[in-house]
């Protein structure tokens, strides 16, 4: 459900939150990142224009078997070129993501990245769209063009007041694979603190059909424990609570070993299935980890 703010504070609050992620984001992506995704995340021709012979580094796929038969040599198909681009945001909004150490929380922080994506969608004539999940849809809004529909996401993402405060991915990759009918970017935007084997079956269904990048959304108190005797811990997203000794090392070492395990398994999963990553920290400035991301030469395979 979104939130309609009650009062003229909220709303003034709200208001000037979104204003500032506007001027941020929309300040990267016209200073050093529209031509970047632009030669990135160029459309999936899908126009057949004519045949040609097969070229080392051709894509196996596009080979004409029948063309071949005939012709006794390797052709492939030829398609036009279409520019336009569809980038689906799926954007975690589970009760983790209401936690933040530094200035702003975790889902300040994803509606920052994702806003990056939308208005670099918008400055490229391309349509964006955005789906909201905790252990379900808890909103989804077509892909469309324009920068009040991309006011209008970021909006969304920072208004809403999800029904379940736990995660799971799979609906919204589902829905995504559902919605979206020619190959798109689809933008899955997280601090993914959900077991794997959940919803990895879902996301690789939607990797063999889409361009997937994972933006990890993760904070620095939530490696480490800090040796500050016995605390009362709780689960965000179950309220269950519990105490842990931090003063004892042992204990503080496990909980370091499980952290790290749980991010090795995670980097192997997303390679696995094709999924590239970007790491933001909320103590550090996500704009090289995004630069870097545009501006890398490593393509998914179409």
């Amino acid at each position: 459900m979104l939130d309609t703010p009650d009062n003229d504070e909220q709303l003034t609050r709200i208001l000037k939150r979104v204003r500032r992620i506007e001027l941020i984001t929309r300040g990267m992506v016209k200073e050093t990142l529209g031509g970047q995704y632009h030669s990135r995340f160029k459309g999936q021709g899908i126009e057949f224009d004519d045949f040609r012979e097969y070229q080392a580094g051709d894509d196996v796929r596009f080979l004409d078997w029948n063309v071949t038969a005939r012709m006794d040599e390797p052709f492939v198909r030829k398609y036009i070129e279409e520019r336009e681009l569809t980038v689906m945001l799926v954007v975690d909004v589970s009760g983790s993501g209401d936690y933040g150490s530094q200035e702003d929380s975790k889902r300040e922080r994803a509606a920052e990245v994702a806003a990056v994506f939308a208005f670099s969608a918008v400055q490229n004539q391309d349509k964006v769209g955005l789906i909201l999940v905790s252990d379900r849809v808890e909103h989804y809004l077509p892909a469309r063009k324009g920068s009040a529909h991309a006011l209008r996401i970021l909006r969304d993402i920072l208004t809403i007041r999800p029904k379940s405060r736990k995660t799971n991915l799979t609906p919204a990759l589902d829905t995504a694979l559902e919605r979206i009918a020619h190959r798109a970017l689809v933008v899955l935007v997280s601090d993914f603190l959900t077991p794997d084997s959940v919803w990895e079956a879902s996301l690789r269904s939607v990797a063999a059909k889409h361009d997937v990048v994972a933006a990890h959304i993760s904070d620095p108190r939530e490696w480490i424990l800090p040796d500050a005797g016995r605390i009362c811990m709780e689960d965000p997203e179950t309220g269950e609570q519990f105490i842990v000794n931090t003063s004892h090392p042992e204990v503080r070492r496990k909980y370091a070993q499980a952290m790290g395990d749980r991010q090795d398994a995670l980097t192997r999963m997303l390679r696995k299935n094709g999924v590239e990553r970007i790491d933001v920290r909320l103590d550090d400035d996500y704009a090289p980890a995004m630069k870097a991301y545009f501006r890398s030469r490593r393509r998914r395979k179409r």
